[in-house]
């Protein structure tokens, strides 16, 4: 089966600002980012959870679906990974247990017993298995890249250090005066004091 073109990215540019990291993490990761299967998460609404297990994810996720991502994701050069991200709104594609069973077969035959990691050349060759099983059964519901994007932004805004609001008065009037560390703190903050 020859894969369709759904490895460009036009139309991703809110997401490449996004990056996919090896691993689970801590939200967002380090490098400013998550695993494949994190990012498809938020991306779709949902709060975000670190992903160690994909049996763990949400029930609308194709459990073979999101293990062959994480797979692809964990076993990609950092270059290579990035190709992942046009995957992120598609793996909520969950369908009957029949069609389950029907992708993880798909994936096992063109993975074979090739449980260790692959060569950075395979990448191609895994992409096309992902284009592959997605192929089966039913599709994940239409989420445009500003939705998908917009998801991942609010996210990583809400884990954005805020501002520490001062407790008393002493200690503002310390701030306005610059002889306190948290000089940033504005007189409107004792308002609700």
């Amino acid at each position: 089966m020859q894969p369709k073109e759904f490895f460009a990215m036009d139309g991703f540019d809110h997401l490449l600002n996004w990056k996919l990291l090896r691993g689970s993490h801590r939200f967002p990761g380090p490098d400013g980012g998550t695993c494949i299967n994190e990012a498809a998460i938020v991306a779709c609404g949902f709060p975000y959870q670190p992903v160690a297990s994909v049996s763990r994810m949400p029930n609308c996720f194709s459990r073979p679906v999101c293990q062959l991502a994480l797979r692809l994701n964990d076993e990609a050069t950092d270059a290579d990974r990035q190709r992942l991200l046009p995957f992120v709104t598609r793996l909520a594609c969950a369908d009957s247990r029949q069609v389950e069973l029907e992708r993880a077969r798909f994936i096992d035959r063109r993975v074979g017993n090739d449980r260790m990691h692959w060569d950075p050349s395979s990448f191609d060759r895994g992409l096309a298995i992902l284009e592959g099983v997605l192929a089966i059964g039913r599709q994940a519901d239409p989420l445009g890249m500003d939705v998908a994007a917009s998801r991942l932004d609010a996210a990583r805004a809400l884990d954005q250090p805020t501002k520490k609001h001062l407790r008393s008065l002493p200690a503002a009037m310390k701030a306005w005066l610059g002889l306190g560390k948290t000089s940033e703190m504005e007189p409107e903050t004792l308002a609700g004091s």
